[in-house]
């Protein structure tokens, strides 16, 4: 499958409802860009969960070019795709893996936002990339957590750290580096236990796993990857802010895309968290998470809408 379609299929749901909601904006002679339509439009596109403040800007673009004139459906899509476009903006935000030594990623999350099978995800990216892989259990506080991802080792042919039930996960994460060093691992990704972004003493013990990370490689971790729940719409934006005040995030993992009407909430993070959305989750599988890339979002999610403009 690919990129295209593994987005068109992480948006089925978003689309879904959108593709309704637009084309009943419409009549076959088109509709007068004036108030009221506007209104509804600005209704449809919050709907997906993007964000007043994109909604917006999508709104005063639509309003600039056809005020007071009658338009058709895909000179509207062909003016929401073009915006959309320059607020998904980002630079090209793969893996930064390290110069030399193994690259250390360290993923957090609130409980429940799907870190666990997102590891798994990232794992069999690069292990199908012919890379070796070191996982760290540092979520030790779940027996379900460190158990899910033993299982998800042995699937993939990862190695993996664990720790004693309820042993501080800044020395896993230690031990989980310190063999990844000494046995030339290429990449060591390292769980955290979830938690809610307002308990604060379990946001300081991220500080602590960063720094245990670095008493072995100064300039690790390479990547933290933060993944988001999509289906938490608004909220995610939230938690996104209040994380990047704890630890030094470099970039997002959007999870159950495919579970959600509100893939809008992309637009949402890169607006008003500025991070970039590195990987998104579109299914099940250990393969499928696709990297984000903006255009390919933005066609993949008006692919039914209309024509693609000329």
């Amino acid at each position: 499958m690919g990129l295209f379609d593994k987005f068109k299929l992480g948006l089925s749901k978003t689309k879904s409802i959108l593709l309704t909601d637009v084309r009943d904006l419409f009549k076959s002679e088109g509709r007068l860009i004036d108030e009221e339509f506007l209104d509804e439009m600005r209704a449809i596109l919050i709907r997906t969960d993007m964000g007043y403040a994109s909604a917006e800007e999508i709104v005063a673009e639509v309003a600039k070019n056809f005020r007071g004139r009658v338009v058709h459906l895909v000179d509207i899509v062909a003016t929401w795709k073009t915006k959309l476009r320059e607020l998904l903006a980002q630079d090209a935000s793969p893996i930064r893996f390290a110069e030399s030594g193994p690259t250390i990623i360290m993923v957090c999350g609130v409980n429940g936002a799907g870190k666990t099978t997102s590891i798994a995800k990232l794992a069999a990216m690069f292990k199908s990339q012919g890379k070796s892989v070191m996982l760290g259990a540092g979520d030790t506080f779940r027996a379900a957590a460190v158990e899910q991802l033993t299982i998800w080792s042995q699937r993939l042919g990862a190695e993996i750290v664990k720790g004693e039930p309820g042993s501080h996960p800044a020395a896993v994460a230690y031990r989980a580096v310190e063999q990844s060093v000494a046995q030339g691992i290429d990449v060591c990704i390292i769980d955290t236990a979830g938690r809610l972004q307002t308990q604060k003493n379990l946001m300081a013990e991220l500080t602590k796993i960063q720094a245990s990370i670095r008493k072995l490689v100064p300039t690790a971790p390479q990547e933290v990857l933060l993944v988001l729940d999509a289906t938490t719409g608004q909220n995610g934006v939230s938690q996104a802010a209040n994380f990047t005040q704890s630890v030094d995030c470099t970039g997002i993992v959007l999870a159950k895309l495919d579970g959600t009407a509100k893939g809008g909430v992309v637009v949402a993070i890169r607006q008003q968290v500025g991070l970039p959305v590195k990987y998104i989750g579109v299914g099940e599988k250990a393969e499928d998470l696709a990297l984000f890339q903006p255009d390919e979002f933005v066609d993949a999610l008006f692919a039914d809408v209309a024509p693609p403009a000329a």
